[in-house]
């Protein structure tokens, strides 16, 4: 009878040990974190890699699973910086790993769903950063460029040398201003939000130990 009790306990444990370590966190998980890492359309390039520090930590069931410290690490998808009449420029990237401060490693899918970078930037629903596009002052210059031209093609042709300087002001203008590109940052420092996209396996065998 004892034996049998002493098996039974053994089984609990042993069922109850598998249950802590076959946990997961669900999808759509939240996690907030700092980047450590600056990263621009203008110097980076598929394959660099960030990292980033949790700033909040993620609970599982009233418990803690990622403290505040946990690094974040990932790569860079793309970057895009195109011309300033072909849209926004644009950073993608791919969070893949998941390191505890006790060294513990995950494996991570999520995306990137939210920063407080500002300034006309945004996300869109790919999970990609989005920088400016076109500005105010771009069409202030375009004005000011088209201005500058009547201005002076009025004193040099009267009526006439207003709309022929006023065409060349805005084409010399307006062609510099498309040559121009558009660029985005994202600064070390940058808060970001990531969303799990797949349930985050918390298991002995998606740890590397590494």
């Amino acid at each position: 009878m004892k034996k049998l009790v002493v098996l039974i306990c053994m089984l609990s444990l042993a069922v109850l040990a598998v249950a802590q370590t076959d946990m997961s966190l669900p999808t759509g998980t939240a996690l907030k974190v700092k980047l450590e890492t600056t990263l621009t359309t203008f110097s980076n390039k598929s394959g660099d890699p960030f990292s980033a520090r949790v700033t909040e930590t993620v609970l599982l069931d009233g418990k803690p699973v990622l403290p505040i410290g946990t690094t974040v690490q990932g790569r860079v998808i793309r970057t895009s910086e195109p011309r300033r009449v072909a849209g926004k420029p644009t950073i993608d990237i791919l969070p893949e790993t998941v390191v505890l401060p006790s060294g513990e490693r995950y494996t991570l899918n999520a995306t990137l769903v939210d920063t407080n970078a500002g300034h006309g930037t945004d996300v869109n629903e790919e999970g990609q950063f989005k920088g400016p596009g076109h500005e105010t002052r771009d069409m202030a210059e375009i004005g000011a460029g088209t201005g500058g031209g009547m201005l002076l093609g009025g004193l040099i042709g009267g009526g006439k040398g207003v709309v022929i300087g006023g065409l060349i002001g805005a084409t010399v203008t307006v062609t510099h201003w498309l040559s121009k590109k558009n660029s985005a940052m994202l600064p070390a420092g940058t808060e970001l939000t990531m969303e799990l996209s797949r349930p985050m396996a918390l298991t002995a065998a998606a740890t590397g130990g590494q």
